[in-house]
Formats: structure tokens, sequence, C-alpha cells
């Protein structure tokens, strides 16, 4: 997991070979109104979506992973709580991997929580377990899905 301004984003350039395309998505976005819904960026499944939604309580809210897309999460309106553990020490899921939507849930507690404000991101590994949406209120945020290589 990567939690960082969004200025310094250059930083992490060199650890996929599309980061570079999301972060310049993420700034031509700052400069207009977003909208709901997602889009393809390129041919290699890298999709951006922006979404609005209710944030729910610590009790509420599961841990995930994901097997075939890294998630670099931007909150845009107001600060988001995420609960996170390695997956390394998950229990076995409640649930099948479902594969057409590259998820698996888990019923484990998170290790440690972090909060994420807007001109922050975050970025989860395939490694790293995290429980989005925690915080009161509405939320809108953009969401991508980098294909892992």
């Amino acid at each position: 997991m990567i939690i960082d301004s969004l200025i310094n984003a250059t930083r992490y350039f060199h650890l996929h070979p599309l980061f570079e395309q999301v972060f310049s998505h993420v700034k031509a976005t700052e400069e207009v109104e977003i909208h709901t819904g997602t889009i393809l960026l390129n041919e290699t499944g890298l999709k951006a979506s922006t979404v609005e939604t209710t944030l729910r309580e610590k009790k509420d809210a599961k841990l995930e992973t994901h097997r075939k897309f890294i998630d670099i999460q931007i909150p845009l309106t107001h600060a988001e709580t995420f609960g996170w553990k390695t997956a390394g020490k998950l229990y076995p899921a409640d649930n099948a991997y479902d594969e057409s939507n590259d998820i698996e849930f888990y019923t484990d507690a998170p290790s440690t929580y972090v909060t994420v404000s807007p001109e922050e991101f975050v970025i989860f590994f395939p490694e790293d377990a995290h429980a989005p949406l925690i915080g009161e209120g509405q939320i809108k945020k953009i969401i991508v899905k980098v294909p892992v290589v």
C-alpha cells in the first residue's frame, strides 16, 4: 500500500508502466466537472470510475482483495478511511473469488486504518486487503483499476 499526495505522484511512475497515464488522467479531471461513470483509458483494461456513494461505519466495511488489478483510489469531496491488512495473514475468504468482478471478500478485521483526504491517493496492490468507504456522509471519488503486469 502507498499513500501520498497527488503532487508526489511522479515518484511512483517507475512502479508500473501505466501509472503515468493514471495520474495524467487524474490531473486532467481536476480541471473539469467530473461526472460519475466508468471510462476505459486504454486497450489494456486500464479503467477509471468516478462514483458517488454513502460512507459506512467500520463494522460494516469488509476487507477485499483483487488478483488482476491494482486499485488506485482518490477521494474528491472529503476524507475517506480505509481498513488494511496484509493478504498473507487473512483467513480463508467468506465466499468464492468472483473472477468476473476480480474481488474476494473476507470477514477478518483490518490490522490498521488509514485516512486519505482530497488531493491524496492510495494504491492497493493485490497483497493489500482493504476495506474502503469508511466514514460519514456521501463521497465522490475516483477508483482506477490498473491491470497487474
